[in-house]
C-alpha cells in the first residue's frame, strides 16, 4: 500500500508516496506560506500533493505543534500565527479524498529512528535541536503521544530557573537555551544578528563569545540527557535537527554528560533519517493502524 506521507514544518513543506518497505518513491518540497492563514496553508498543501494523491491509499501527517484529534495546536500559539486549531487531517482528507492521520513531526521522527536502531532496544528518546527543541518518547517499544499530545515536548522541560523567557510562556526552558532560536537571542556585540549557523561557525575559529554560547546549549542538552535518564531509564538517545546534528556539538553534548554521575549516562547516538524522518515515522504509524 502506497502512503503519501507529508511534514509540515515552519519553513518548509514537504509530501513523498512510501511504499511499505519505506522506499521514497516521489519527494515535493515548497515553503512553508509566510502568512500563517488557514487559507494559505490550504491552498500550498492542495499544490503540494494534488499531483500524487491519486498514486496513494492514505495519507500520514506528520506537523509542528501538538496534534490532538486530529486538529493542529502549539505549546506556542505564536508560532502557528493563524493556524492554531487548524483542522489538519479534516483538511487533508478533503483534499485528496484519502483517510488520514496525523502525529506531530518529532514523534514521527522518533518512531522512525526507534526502527533504524540495530541492537534490541526497547526505550529509546530522540531529541531533535533545530529551531526549536522537540523530541518523542518510545518506551517498552510503544511510542508515547500522550492523551492531549504533549508527551515527549521535552524542549520545554525546565533548564534555568533565571534564564530567558521562552516562547510558551515558562522562564529557562531547555528551548530558549539550547536551540537555534535560543543560541542566536543570545548572541551580543559583533555577533548579533546573526543566526545559529553562523555562531557555529565562529565558534569553531575560536571566537570566545561563540564559543560560550554553543557550550551553553551543549551543556544544557547534556543535563537535559541526564533528566531523560532518570525519567525514563532508556537505553538510548538520539539527537538530531540541525544543531543536534552541527560538526563537533554531539561531541561536547557527550562530554558534559560524561561529568554527570554515572548513573546519568547513556548511549547518544545522531540520528539517521535526518530530513526524511518524519516521513517515515509517519509512514510508520500509518501501517501500524491499518
Amino acid at each position: 500500500m502506497t502512503t503519501l506521507a507529508i511534514d509540515i514544518g515552519g519553513t518548509k513543506l514537504a509530501a513523498a508516496l512510501v511504499d511499505d518497505a519505506l522506499r521514497i518513491r516521489e519527494r515535493r518540497e515548497m515553503a512553508t506560506p509566510a502568512s500563517k492563514t488557514a487559507a494559505a496553508l490550504t491552498a500550498a498543501l492542495q499544490q503540494l500533493v494534488t499531483p500524487l494523491a491519486a498514486q496513494a491509499q492514505r495519507v500520514a501527517i506528520a506537523s509542528t505543534g501538538i496534534i490532538r484529534e486530529g486538529t493542529l495546536l502549539a505549546i506556542n500559539p505564536d508560532n502557528l500565527g493563524g493556524l492554531l486549531h487548524f483542522p489538519l487531517v479534516q483538511t487533508l482528507e478533503a483534499i485528496t479524498g484519502l483517510p488520514a492521520m496525523a502525529v506531530n513531526d518529532a514523534q514521527a521522527a522518533a518512531w522512525a529512528e526507534y526502527h533504524a536502531l540495530e541492537a534490541d532496544t526497547q526505550d529509546m528518546v530522540f531529541i531533535t535541536v533545530s529551531t526549536g527543541v522537540g523530541g518523542g518518547m518510545v518506551l517498552r517499544g510503544a511510542l508515547q503521544t500522550g492523551t492531549g499530545g504533549l508527551a515527549g515536548h521535552l524542549g520545554h522541560t525546565l533548564a534555568d530557573p533565571h534564564g530567558p523567557v521562552c516562547g510558551c510562556g515558562r522562564q529557562g526552558c531547555v528551548e530558549a537555551i539550547a536551540s537555534g532560536r535560543g543560541i542566536a537571542a543570545q548572541a551580543d556585540g559583533e555577533l548579533k544578528g546573526l543566526d545559529a549557523k553562523a555562531i557555529f561557525g565562529h565558534a569553531a575559529n575560536g571566537h570566545p563569545q561563540a564559543i560560550e554560547i554553543v557550550t551553553r546549549s551543549a551543556q544544557t542538552l547534556a543535563r537535559l540527557i541526564a533528566d531523560v535518564k532518570a525519567m525514563t531509564d532508556c537505553q538510548t538517545v538520539v539527537v538530531g535537527g540541525s544543531v543536534g546534528l552541527a560538526e563537533g556539538y554531539l561531541q561536547r553534548v557527550t562530554h558534559y554528560l560524561a561529568q554527570q554521575p554515572s548513573i546519568y549516562h547513556v548511549e547518544v547516538r545522531p540520528a539517521r533519517h535526518r530530513h526524511d524522518a518524519g516521513l517515515l515515522g509517519a509512514t510508520l504509524l500509518a501501517q501500524g493502524a491499518q
